[in-house]
């Protein structure tokens, strides 16, 4: 095996740097949205959409952590958090009395369906409206390409984690 480094060509650094620094920005900017508009992180309002997305609105606590790639220490501290907002609620799983379910509440519903709107602006405005359709395009497509990249290298590493948006 060669150990000599692949270092980044010019284009490929500038590419990096620049989705380095995109995605960090874009990541504060909706983040300061919604803590503004809600009270919430990003992270949190993620965690919410996710169980708003599922049938019964509830996600075991490991298939939750596993979703969204989080630690079950760093899920249960959210979802403590969410849970003493009145936005979550936390059930006795029926058919594994060793793990919980984390339940969106109605309050959590609301909540989401009052945010959602002036979130997806946010994204719109930061995201979208900078980018041309054919942009947009390429955007989805490589955003696609690396995925599959990092579904490859996990499933190679024994690390494969089942995505909401993937069918299992």
């Amino acid at each position: 095996m060669d150990a000599t480094p692949r270092w980044l060509n010019p284009e490929e650094r500038r590419a990096w740097l620049a989705y380095v620094e995109f995605s960090t920005h874009l990541a504060d900017h909706l983040n300061r949205q919604l803590r503004r508009d809600a009270g919430v992180t990003h992270a949190d309002y993620t965690l919410l959409a996710f169980l708003s997305a599922v049938p019964g609105h509830q996600l075991t606590m490991s298939e939750l952590a596993e979703r969204l790639r989080i630690t079950r220490s760093r899920l249960t501290h959210a979802v403590t958090r969410l849970q003493e907002a009145g936005y979550v609620d936390r059930q006795d799983c029926p058919s594994n009395r060793r793990n919980q379910l984390a339940v969106l509440t109605p309050e959590g519903v609301r909540l989401l369906e009052e945010v959602a709107p002036g979130h997806v602006e946010a994204v719109r405005q930061a995201v979208f409206d900078a980018l041309t359709p054919d942009q947009i395009t390429q955007l989805a497509e490589i955003g696609e390409a690396i995925n599959r990249a990092l579904h490859r290298i996990d499933a190679d590493n024994g690390h494969e984690q089942a995505l909401p948006w993937r069918r299992r």
